[in-house]
């Protein structure tokens, strides 16, 4: 199992050298985005609204404070949209400069102001939370938090520095998928629980699920026609890139499944390690038979969290059916709904299959070793 580990790592390795991307990003000229920066709410007045068809319009009185024009004072006008209607005095706003009016433009273009409104800024609250996370996860797991907490900053660093720039440098979605997932692996098991059995076995029994799933989500999503375009962003990237949609919804699922097959096999296999450390004469079959029970468990919680977050990620186009009065049938034969479908089944066979490869892998490794790596296997405790 070692050798097989530390091939399936070269193999790893080799597939991050050949698809990490080089050079720039050619960025399409249909795709641009506006630079923001930060401002303060002053004051806000109801003004009455010159666009025809538009309600609720307000005027926003703000404070720049970055850039240059720092301090400087500025107008905004906003439509009451969704979202945006509760604009109030000290909210911290990103607003982005306008363009100058070319010679010769309408009065109404020329009396445009110098800025207008972008979004809230979020940053600051979204700060605390994660620091409020981080800190409680050092706080209740110590070591093993803090080890968790670097794990998770190592994944986030193979996400944004690998999978989407490889994917945008026109690579295959589901390739740098697949490798980035091993990576994510690779980094994370040994950094969260060590170097030994409970890592090897639940880092093979990942692997081995998660290609199962891939297997299974590239021959469903052919089957069922889905094409990647249920959504605006889809639709998007492909009439500005060359991005293959199929391939990234094939990719979307297996970063899903990812998270919930690697917290299943750790699970499982601290499970073997605690029932031989516990009693030492359990052979192969007690170990399977009694971490098996605990794993039956784990699987009906786990694929019920699998539904839900994919059934909340479609709960507005679900509301739209609903209000619609479109059958179930339809509703679900629809591919924005359909998508969500084949990725949680899909998830959920993934997760199935992984718990007894995992466990067994576990109990013929657990069998291996002594007192002491018991011992050692046991402190690097399965933290959710």
């Amino acid at each position: 199992m070692v050798a097989v580990a530390v091939v399936v790592g070269a193999a790893t390795i080799v597939g991050l050298v050949g698809l990490w991307p080089h050079g720039k990003i050619a960025r399409p000229r249909s795709i641009t985005t506006q630079k923001t920066i930060g401002a303060t709410v002053t004051s806000v007045a109801r003004t009455p609204c010159t666009i025809g068809g538009a309600s609720g319009c307000k005027t926003i009185y703000a404070a720049i404070t970055q850039g240059p024009n720092k301090g400087r004072r500025t107008k905004l006008l906003i439509v009451g949209t969704a979202g945006f209607g509760n604009v109030s005095a000290g909210d911290r706003i990103r607003v982005f400069k306008n363009p100058p009016p070319p010679p010769g433009a309408p009065a109404a273009v020329q009396a445009l102001p110098p800025y207008s409104f972008a979004d809230f800024d979020r940053r600051m609250p979204m700060l605390w939370l994660a620091i409020g996370f981080a800190v409680l996860l050092v706080a209740s797991g110590r070591l093993h938090g803090l080890r968790a907490l670097v794990g998770l900053a190592a994944s986030l660093v193979i996400v944004v520095g690998f999978l989407i720039p490889a994917i945008l440098h026109g690579h295959s979605a589901l390739g740098v998928a697949v490798v980035g997932s091993f990576a994510v692996m690779l980094v994370t098991l040994p950094l969260s629980y060590g170097i030994g059995a409970k890592a090897i076995a639940a880092w093979l029994g990942t692997a081995l699920s998660l290609l199962l799933a891939v297997g299974l989500a590239d021959a469903f999503t052919h089957l069922a026609h889905l094409a990647g375009t249920s959504s605006e962003e889809a639709l998007y990237l492909s009439s500005a890139t060359r991005i293959s949609l199929q391939g990234l919804l094939l990719a979307g699922m297996v970063i899903g499944a990812l998270g919930v097959l690697v917290d299943l096999t750790v699970s499982q296999a601290s499970t073997v390690i605690a029932l031989r450390q516990a009693n030492p004469a359990l052979g192969f079959r007690g170990l399977f038979r009694g971490a098996l029970s605990v794993g039956h468990d784990h699987i009906a919680a786990t694929v019920n969290t699998l539904v839900f977050a994919y059934a909340g990620a479609s709960l507005p186009v679900l509301l739209i059916f609903s209000i619609g009065g479109t059958t179930f049938t339809d509703a679900i034969n629809s591919e924005a709904v359909a998508e969500e479908v084949v990725a949680t089944l899909v998830g959920s066979i993934g997760l199935i299959a992984s718990m007894p490869i995992t466990t067994a892998l576990a109990a013929l490794l657990a069998l291996r070793l002594g007192g002491r790596a018991l011992a050692a296997e046991a402190d690097h405790a399965h933290a959710h």
